[in-house]
Formats: C-alpha cells, structure tokens, sequence
C-alpha cells in the first residue's frame, strides 16, 4: 500500500507528522514517501505542485495531504500560489466526489456554537463535486466591458458549467452513499436564479429514478445554509456542486465544535483518493504546536477505509479518537473548563497509545 505523504505549508507539516505517526503503529505493509507541495514546493522547486511530487501522487494508492498556503505568496501571479496545488491535484488524479464528514461527537456537544440540543447525534456526510462548477470553467479572466452597466470599464469573469456525465456521476454517489446511511438525500442548488443549476436540479431528478429506496429533496442553497443552523440534523447526505459544497462543508464543520475536528476524502472513479483535515494551513499558529491534529488523523482513517480496504484498521483509528476525547483530551480549539489542553504533538501520543491499546486487546481476544 504506497502512501504519498505531502504535508504542505504552515501547520500542515505538524498534523501530518501526527497522522504518520498513528499509521505507522497498525503494523501494515505501508510504503509511505514524502514530497513538497503548495508553498514549500514553490521555494524548492520553483512551483507549487512539481513534476516529481504529481508523479508521486499519481503512483500512490492514496494521498496523505496537510494544507497549503501562506499570505506570503499572495503577490505571486495566480498559477504560482500554493492554492494551485490542491486544484492540479484534483484535476490531474480525476478526484471528483469529495465526502466531508460533519460528526459531532457527545463529547464536544458543548464546543459547538450552537444549543447542544441542537447538534447532539449530528451526522451529516456532505459530497461535493470537485472537478466543474466556476472553480474550473473556461471561459474566465479580465477584461474591458462591452455591455452591461459600465461599458467599457474593467471587468473580472469565471464562467459556471456543469455537463451531464459530471453532474451524474456525483449523484451516483450520493445515493449510494445514503443507501448505507438513511436513505435521504438533500441535493442543493440554485435552480431559481441560475440555469446551470436547473440542469443539475434536473439530471439529479433523472438519476433518482434509479434510486426509489431513496428519499430525495431538493433546496436553494441560501435556505441551505439557514437549515443547517436552524435545524442541522435534519440532514443526511447532501450533494452540492463546487462553490456551494466548499461553504457549505465549512459552514457544517462548526457546527461540530471546531473544524479542526473534520476529515475529507477526496475520490476518483478508481477510489484512488486524497485525504486531507477541511481546515487550511493556519499560518498564524504554525509551529505553536497548538494545531488539532485530529481531523488529520481521521483522513487518515478514511484513507484506510476508501482507498486501502482496511476497514478494520480505520474503524481502531476512529474508536482511538473517541477515547482521547473521552478521557478530556483537547487541543485549544476545543479546549474548555474541566478538560486537559494538550499540544499538538500530545494528542497525537494520546492516540497512539488508545490504538496501541487496542491492538493489544484486539490480539488477546483472539486468542
């Protein structure tokens, strides 16, 4: 099982080490490599997503990811940010489902900014799609107004577009997803203003037919995003395009208590996958060692479980993480009165030792 281990920028670097450091005591065949990307690619190499780490990436079973970014680079011309790395990596692997995980666990109800009772048992699992949308349309750029109020002033354009096998092929997954969860599915869109998401309000419709052991409503993201505050474990599965899905997944990761509590997995059609924490690369608390390592280490369990079928080993890294929690560990972004804040680096020997804990019991059962 060969792990491509790019760790990125900012914090990115001290929750990878944290994750590494949990896989490497499952005691499984895994060849993990390590290269540069985002930020710290551009200082060695020049770009942030070289030649050499993409080839790793592509020759790997999965991608362990951390996050890129620095407001450094943000005078860099656009193909040069670290950013762009994120965006090449999805692009060239063909990684279109992407699966954000809101889970609250019982005992961070109160980190939530939200009534416990409110995100008690809150599970939602939003998929978004990856590869279309305005992150990636043609045609996009600057230029000088024809028509429209100003003619003739300078204008900025991204154009929105989705076609049919892409819009397809994430509802496929969203129903299959929910099939193994609560058969419901909440597609979201913006049907009433934009045609393209008509078109995908009406391929999804089409692909539901497939589907009549699942439950399917539609909604404008603007009442999207007041339900999810409003009344988020109403949700099941949502399925949403790119812009929608990138802030609505944010929006949904605070309800959990903190976003540094939230895994993703990003998948193509071989489930060949990047995994990687929701939050970014945090310049400002890099190298604190203050950074919540947990959300990294969750990716990883969800590496195990989607891409290296080691099902077994991801639900052992998910029952660690409970105990920790259970015992009052908390980084300082979940920290509170009456638990133990902990460093970056403690957390993650804490869960290590819950995992190693438990392959000791796993073995004495056994036998």
């Amino acid at each position: 099982m060969k792990i491509a281990i790019l760790p990125g920028d900012g914090i990115g670097t001290e929750i990878v080490a944290e994750a590494v450091k949990v896989l490497k005591v499952l005691d499984l065949p895994f060849e993990m490599e390590t290269a540069p990307v985002g930020g710290a690619a551009y200082e060695a190499a020049g770009h942030p997503l070289p030649e050499s780490t993409l080839a790793l990436a592509k020759a790997a079973d999965a991608v362990l990811f951390g996050a890129v970014g620095d407001w450094k680079y943000d005078t860099l011309e656009r193909r040069l940010r670290p950013e762009q790395a994120i965006l090449g990596l999805r692009r060239e692997l063909g990684l279109f489902a992407n699966f954000r995980p809101a889970i609250c666990y019982p005992e961070l109800t109160h980190a939530s900014s939200l009534k416990p009772e409110l995100v008690a048992g809150l599970d939602i699992l939003i998929i978004r799609e990856l590869t279309g949308d305005i992150y990636f349309g043609q045609p996009r750029g600057r230029r000088t107004a024809v028509d429209g109020h100003f003619p003739g002033a300078e204008e900025a354009f991204d154009t929105m577009r989705y076609s049919r096998p892409e819009i397809e092929r994430i509802a496929h997954v969203a129903f299959q997803a929910a099939r193994k969860r609560n058969r419901k599915v909440t597609s979201v869109d913006k049907a009433n203003v934009l045609e393209t998401f008509q078109f995908w309000k009406d391929v999804v419709t089409e692909v539901h037919a497939q589907y009549p052991d699942v439950e399917l409503e539609h909604m404008y993201v603007d009442n999207a995003a007041m339900q999810l505050v409003k009344a988020p474990k109403k949700f099941d599965v949502v399925v949403t395009g790119n812009m929608f899905g990138d802030i609505l997944s944010d929006e949904a990761a605070m309800l959990t208590g903190s976003i540094g509590m939230l895994p993703s997995a990003s998948l193509n059609a071989a489930n060949q996958g990047l995994y990687e924490p929701s939050h970014g690369s945090a310049p400002d608390i890099a190298g604190k060692g203050i950074a919540n390592p947990l959300a990294t280490i969750l990716s990883a369990a969800m590496m195990l479980k989607f891409s290296l079928n080691q099902p077994e080993a991801a639900a052992r890294i998910e029952a660690a993480v409970q105990s920790v929690l259970s015992q009052g560990l908390r980084t300082a972004d979940i920290h509170s009165e009456g638990t133990r804040k902990v460093s970056t680096r403690e957390m993650g020997d804490a869960v290590v030792a819950a995992v190693t804990a438990g392959v000791t019991m796993t073995k004495t059962i056994k036998g």
